[in-house]
């Protein structure tokens, strides 16, 4: 996901946050375990955004709709972060006016209806992570 929302925004301090949305027990951390912060968000249903315990960079959040079992990592903390191309920019009707959106990429002004734009194999890993 890019995220172009007012709120990650002023989180990140940029245009906009890529996060790579990762099964929690895929994902780890050499060097210590995470601070959790409790964050206020647009929902009002509040995230946990974990920060590295050596320099306090956001590393992924946590939101209301899915818990702790997904990590919404951002992309730009990982060792291959070239790797991972925006799937669909969200949230665009708040975007930056300069900043230009790919052509051929899904972009919608809000969120997101997940049944049309999530690969089906996505959809069943959700499902199955929710379920369990």
């Amino acid at each position: 996901h890019c995220c172009h929302c007012r709120w990650c925004q002023r989180e990140s301090g940029s245009a906009f946050v890529i996060n790579a949305l990762i099964e929690a027990d895929r994902v780890s951390l050499p060097g210590g375990d995470p601070v959790l912060v409790d964050t206020p968000s647009a929902s009002g249903q509040r995230q946990k955004i974990a920060r590295c315990p050596h320099c306090w960079v956001a590393l992924w959040s946590h939101y209301a709709g899915s818990g702790p079992r997904v990590r919404f990592v951002r992309a730009g903390t990982l060792d291959n972060p070239d790797l991972l191309r925006p799937d669909i920019h969200i949230f665009t009707a708040s975007r930056q006016p300069w900043v230009l959106l790919p052509p051929g990429t899904p972009a919608v002004p809000e969120y997101y209806d997940r049944e049309r734009f999530w690969p089906a194999e996505s959809l069943v890993r959700r499902a199955a992570l929710l379920a369990g």
